[in-house]
């Protein structure tokens, strides 16, 4: 009779069972061994493997961000407040991972990007769609975003989903709208296809809410995890600026993005514009 054998050789009962018929159930579930097997490099450089692992682990915490921002939109809509909060908080953490992943890159010397630059042709961060579906969510929209994407059917359609749909920001102004609070007919009734434009009373109604928090308690907990949210989108968007910068300075970016110029532009806007404006009155 067979049976599985622990390091050592020797059998036991709190040994786990080692044979499996065909892949193990780890393999089933994380599939791994897809996952290790993605990375087709285009260079001899050795740095070129850095640069693609943490390209798409990136991808994969984007993937699981926009999870839960969506599970926080749905939940807000469906004003069970506490399951977003959850979800909100769960992003924090994700998102510290995500900025964290500069961290393998943001030593490059320009040598050394240089190196496999080459290699990476007209691609850019610029065309990733989950990082898309991020911006989106957060309220920074555009039809012309969804351009780079029509050669692939799927991803396309998602897209185009996700930019007549409700931001966050969205959902979270309809709620506090829902508990009686002054938001205006313009900012509900507006385009969601277009970007989220800074509104005088939206900061007029976050400006009560931070004056009198115990009133909307709640709601004065959520407006600070959102800021927290937006904190670290905006760290994630300086992290790459100083990334960029020190990789290749201000020349032309890959795909023939503006490179710096653009990324400077970018972390210089706001998340949730009104959040921080309203706490220069309260």
């Amino acid at each position: 009779m067979s049976h599985a054998l622990d390091a050592s050789g020797d059998g036991g009962s709190d040994t786990p069972n080692l044979d499996f018929a065909g892949t193990t159930p780890y393999e089933d579930y994380v599939q791994a061994d897809v996952l290790t097997h993605l990375q087709h490099l285009r260079s001899d450089d050795p740095g070129e493997m850095v640069f693609l692992v943490t390209t798409q682990v990136m991808e994969l915490w984007f993937t699981v961000i926009v999870h839960e921002w969506e599970t926080a939109a749905t939940a807000l809509r469906e004003d069970r407040l506490p399951v977003a909060m959850d979800a909100l908080k769960r992003s924090l953490r994700e998102l510290e991972a995500l900025n964290a992943s500069w961290r393998p890159l943001a030593q490059l010397t320009p040598g050394q990007f240089n190196a496999y630059r080459a290699a990476l042709g007209e691609g850019s961060g610029f065309q990733s769609a989950m990082y898309r579906r991020m911006e989106f969510l957060l309220g920074d929209k555009a039809a012309s975003m969804l351009v780079p994407h029509r050669g692939a059917p799927r991803v396309h359609a998602e897209l185009e989903k996700a930019l007549q749909e409700p931001s966050l920001y969205d959902e979270v102004l309809s709620l506090l709208a829902r508990r009686g609070l002054p938001v205006p007919r313009s900012v509900l009734d507006r385009d969601l296809t277009r970007r989220y434009d800074p509104s005088p009373e939206v900061e007029a109604v976050w400006t009560a809410l931070y004056a009198d928090p115990d009133t909307h308690l709640d709601l004065h907990r959520l407006g600070e995890v959102l800021t927290d949210v937006a904190e670290l989108v905006w760290r994630w968007r300086n992290d790459h600026l100083v990334a960029t910068r020190r990789a290749m300075g201000a020349k032309t970016g890959t795909g023939g993005s503006a490179g710096v110029t653009w990324l400077e532009k970018r972390a210089q806007k706001n998340v949730f514009p009104e959040l921080w404006t309203a706490r220069s009155h309260v």
